[in-house]
């Protein structure tokens, strides 16, 4: 069932697309040193873009403290706005039918 979740997104509900954006995203920031971390997760999301469908999302503990604020401070100027954007549009555009509610649902993990 995930196979046949995975290639109606990649067709369908834009993950395509989210692919392309975050692969770019991952391979620009990867230019420069700072951006060398923001780079790694933003290549290991776009693999999670493209295939969402079977995946398991797990949350780890993370730092606290200056130096995470400041991070995610440039992680949202960067490019974690832009792909939040573009999550919204694709959620919006898939809730729209019933059938595209598992998609949203998808966008907005």
């Amino acid at each position: 069932m995930s196979l046949l979740g995975n290639i109606l997104w990649i067709i369908l509900g834009g993950g395509i697309i989210l692919f392309i954006e975050y692969l770019l995203s991952g391979l620009l920031l990867c230019f420069t040193i700072i951006g060398i971390p923001f780079g790694i997760q933003c290549i290991k999301l776009s693999v999670l873009a493209l295939v969402p469908f079977g995946k398991e999302i797990r949350y780890t503990e993370q730092a606290n403290g200056f130096l995470s604020t400041i991070m995610n401070v440039i992680w949202i100027l960067v490019g974690g706005i832009w792909i939040a954007i573009t999550h919204l549009a694709f959620a919006i555009l898939c809730a729209i039918t019933i059938v595209g509610i598992p998609f949203a649902k998808q966008h907005m993990k």
